[in-house]
């Protein structure tokens, strides 16, 4: 459902019409600052009550790409609504629905962790209920314990948890969280993950843009940007299909075949390539592993040759991603 929308979308002539389904909708945007494209020609669709992963190298349009969906910079051509509406046309109501947490710590560095959050809660006009929600977040960014320390004495991965907190006091429907986990340890990355998870679970729709490729994984729709375009949007195993051109089994054997047989192996049907990793050990790229891994067991067992596991195995993201700018590269010079 999510792919057929984007490859709709994509290949439309003029925008699609806007629907309560569609958080987000970018059609041709592009930025340029002195005549030099920041982004250049995007086009996609976040459906709404989705986690939607902007994933690219520093410097490759991520921040502006956001700053046009908040209102904060005018497109130089293309469009954008977002709930609905165009940015420059955002009315109360709709601000009140929009988190947003900027990749820079916009808070104050010499109040404490506490007074940001009571001024970011009066800002939002938040009653009675305040200081439960400031309380429920600071807990659950292990915040509590310090929240009577200034800024200036927290860790730049403390900074990021307590911007992310300020931006969810107000309980918003869509997330603009420009790198998020930036400077987090791994586990606490791994908890706000969980946490997003359930915020979507709830209904909330995240544009969250990383460095970090391994968090594609956790998205539902995941947009690939390089130098400023948009090279794709797929979901997490349809960029590991893409990179790979099919999927990955691991294929350990009982003992070594000679080159003839492993020539034959690879040339079954649905076999795309054949490679060795080590003197018992394959790594298989097939069309389709549900369907090649019954034809290899017959074929092995007919072949007389042991067979210890067959496995379907995932490559790395980071090596997804590697190969998918590889391409790119190739591609487009």
């Amino acid at each position: 459902e999510y792919m057929a929308d984007q490859e709709q979308y994509q290949a439309a002539d003029a925008p699609l019409e806007l629907g309560e389904d569609k958080a987000v909708q970018a059609w041709h945007l592009t930025k340029q600052f002195d005549d030099v494209p920041a982004v250049d020609d995007l086009t996609f669709t976040v459906p709404m009550g989705s986690i939607f992963g902007f994933i690219g190298p520093s410097g490759c349009g991520k921040t502006t790409t956001i700053r046009l969906l908040i209102g904060y910079y005018r497109p130089t051509s293309g469009n954008v609504w977002v709930l609905g509406s165009e940015p420059s046309d955002f009315d109360r109501n709709i601000k009140s629905q929009i988190g947003y947490m900027p990749q820079d710590f916009v808070l104050y560095p010499h109040l404490t962790i506490q007074q940001n959050l009571r001024f970011a809660s009066s800002i939002y006009g938040q009653g009675s209920s305040s200081q439960r929600v400031q309380d429920k977040l600071l807990h659950l960014f292990d915040l509590y314990e310090h929240r009577q320390k200034r800024v200036t004495q927290i860790s730049g991965g403390m900074r990021r948890r307590l911007a992310l907190a300020a931006t969810l006091l107000h309980n918003p429907t869509l997330l603009f969280l420009d790198e998020p986990t930036a400077g987090i340890d791994p586990v606490l990355r791994e908890n706000l993950w969980d946490y997003f998870r359930t915020l979507r679970r709830q209904g909330s729709t995240l544009f969250v843009t990383t460095q970090y490729v391994g968090e594609a994984a956790y998205c539902d729709l995941v947009a690939v940007m390089r130098a400023g375009k948009l090279l794709m949007v797929d979901t997490p195993e349809g960029l590991r299909r893409r990179a790979l051109k099919g999927e990955v089994l691991d294929v350990q054997l009982n003992h070594r075949i000679d080159s003839q047989t492993e020539h034959q192996l690879a040339g079954l049907k649905g076999i795309l390539s054949l490679r060795r990793i080590h003197a018992t050990a394959y790594e298989v790229i097939t069309e389709d592993a549900s369907i090649a891994i019954p034809i290899l067991m017959r074929w092995f067992e007919a072949q007389q040759i042991g067979v210890q596991s067959i496995d379907e195995t995932q490559l790395p993201f980071d090596d997804v991603f590697v190969k998918l700018m590889e391409e790119s590269r190739a591609e487009n010079g």
